[in-house]
């Protein structure tokens, strides 16, 4: 039986005083990459939610480093069931306490000097996005030319199912604000990969203001998209569309 995903902020965890910033760090089986992400982390004004819903010993490796960091705020979220990568995401963002939230991936592939970056181009957005594609981007490990030219044919059918205008909807650096992203998480559908182009797709149009921006990136290979994935996500993503809209 497919199990609920939580959608809203579970009562008496919000807000926190003194958490400025929520950043959400979906880990499926990253017991492997956990421990160098957080070493690369030498300070966070806020907290660090790790959604862990694999079967590895990911929880207890985040436990460990939290008991080792008390200089960080680290949350692990334990789930018995898989979410998805949209579905961790979203389980995230519901727990989050702070005004100011966001998500990155556990490879590191975008270090927490860029996250720290996007949250301060929060005052005059509702939301922020790195782009890999975008003129001023630094990519110091590049993906290979075939999942390049796959990302740039998944955007160009993005453009046009979507509308959207974005160069990069899938660079996993987002934050926005708590206030913004609550309007739209209740209504989300997808949980898997293709979750990043809904929740653009949703705030695009409830009207917030969607920045986009050059960002510091290396690719750190494994990555957990696969074929049979891009599938899923390309017909998840056809399933979304031949709905009514986005209410």
């Amino acid at each position: 039986m497919k199990q609920p995903l939580p959608t809203m902020t579970p009562e008496g965890e919000r807000p926190a005083p003194g958490i400025r910033y929520s950043l959400v760090i979906p880990a499926y089986n990253e017991e492997s990459r956990i421990i160098p992400l957080f070493g690369a982390i030498p300070s966070f004004e806020g907290e660090l939610i790790v959604v862990c819903d694999g079967d590895d010993g990911t929880p207890d490796v985040v436990d460990g480093i939290a008991a080792r960091r008390p200089d960080l705020t680290i949350r692990c979220l334990r789930f018995g069931y898989r979410l998805g990568k949209g579905g961790g995401v979203i389980a995230g963002l519901a727990a989050a306490r702070a005004p100011l939230v966001g998500y990155f991936d556990a490879d590191g592939s975008t270090g927490i000097g860029e996250m720290e970056r996007l949250f301060g181009m929060l005052s005059d957005s509702d939301g922020v996005i790195g782009s890999r594609w975008m003129q001023g981007s630094t990519l110091r490990a590049r993906q290979s030319l075939m999942r390049r030219v796959e990302s740039r044919g998944f955007n160009i059918l993005i453009r046009v199912l979507f509308g959207l205008s974005f160069s990069d909807t899938q660079c996993g650096a987002k934050v926005f604000r708590k206030e913004a992203v609550d309007r739209v998480l209740g209504r989300m559908r997808s949980h898997g990969f293709e979750f990043d182009v809904e929740l653009l797709w949703r705030m695009k149009a409830e009207g917030f203001r969607i920045t986009e921006t050059p960002i510091e990136w290396q690719n750190k290979g494994d990555s957990r998209v696969r074929k049979l994935d891009m599938l899923r996500m390309f017909a998840g993503l056809i399933a979304l569309r031949l709905r009514p809209g986005p209410s």
